[in-house]
């Protein structure tokens, strides 16, 4: 699997907000689990290490959700969020502590390496057999990202994106996406982003299909790169990313009401603003 690190000079840096403890006491899952939290705070909350917080992410982590590759930095819409979502739980910056894990491997069942992990996932009803969500934190568009020598920098409309190979990486929505418009060409599945970054410069695919503000980042990364379009809702509902937790985990309910009060407040809005501005609106293909 090839590890790219990403460019993150185009996006701005900010300062990682500083949140305060939650005063708002957060209901347990059970009335007869007297092991689940009762408050939402450090001393209360049941972790995989004792006072610290574990986060997880994907490798590599792409901007604008992560800047560097250095999920560590606070740079970066998800890194951001991670910290403020442990500050507002109690835990310092230095009792954050992060582990890589696979995307598909963090969906998997079982007993996990991280408390929390950011690393885009959309909520679905199948990944919640096997995994917990937070409240959703952002609201997803997929977007089809080409270089200007590439047949897709020609492409205007559905009926000419079904004509061109696109590529994407596997078990993430925006291969669902992928699938659901395949046309005369069958779909090209990769590892991760990058290897699928890696087949349009060889011109192995044509166009990957990524979500919206990580499509800005890869074509800002590629020489040429250009956003062609946006591809069209599928259904009414719209795609939302949230935080995995373990399944039926006791943080489940406490990481909820905090991103719910990050919303709330305009911490949510603030962070959009600051690392994902530039992904602005691409055009709807029809």
């Amino acid at each position: 699997m090839r590890d790219d690190p990403p460019m993150g000079n185009r996006w701005r840096r900010v300062a990682v907000i500083a949140a305060t403890a939650l005063a708002t006491a957060c209901a347990p899952l059970s009335d007869n689990a007297a092991s689940e939290p009762r408050n939402c705070t450090k001393g209360d909350l049941t972790t995989l290490y004792p006072g610290i917080f574990t986060v997880g992410t994907d490798r590599p982590a792409y901007p604008p959700w992560y800047v560097g590759d250095d999920p560590t930095n606070g740079e970066g819409f998800e890194s951001a969020l991670a910290y403020a979502v442990a500050g507002q739980l109690g835990y310092g910056r230095e009792d954050v502590r992060w582990v890589r894990v696979p995307f598909n491997g963090a969906l998997e069942p079982g007993p996990k390496t991280y408390d929390a992990n950011l690393s885009q996932f959309s909520i679905t009803d199948q990944r919640r057999a096997a995994v917990d969500f937070s409240s959703p934190y952002f609201d997803v568009t997929q977007v089809v990202v080409t270089t200007k020598t590439s047949p897709a920098a020609n492409v205007r409309s559905m009926a000419d994106l079904k004509k061109v190979q696109l590529g994407v990486q596997v078990g993430t929505t925006s291969h669902t996406a992928a699938i659901g418009i395949e046309g005369d060409v069958p779909v090209e599945v990769y590892n991760t982003n990058a290897d699928a970054k890696v087949a349009l410069i060889s011109g192995e695919i044509d166009a990957l299909v990524a979500d919206l503000p990580t499509a800005f980042a890869v074509a800002g990364e590629l020489r040429g790169g250009t956003i062609v379009g946006q591809l069209p809702p599928g259904t009414d509902d719209v795609e939302q990313f949230g935080i995995v937790l373990d399944k039926d985990s006791s943080l489940t309910r406490c990481v909820s009401s905090v991103v719910d009060s990050l919303r709330s407040d305009g911490t949510l809005r603030n962070l959009e603003r600051d690392w994902l501005a530039d992904a602005g609106k691409a055009p709807v293909l029809n």
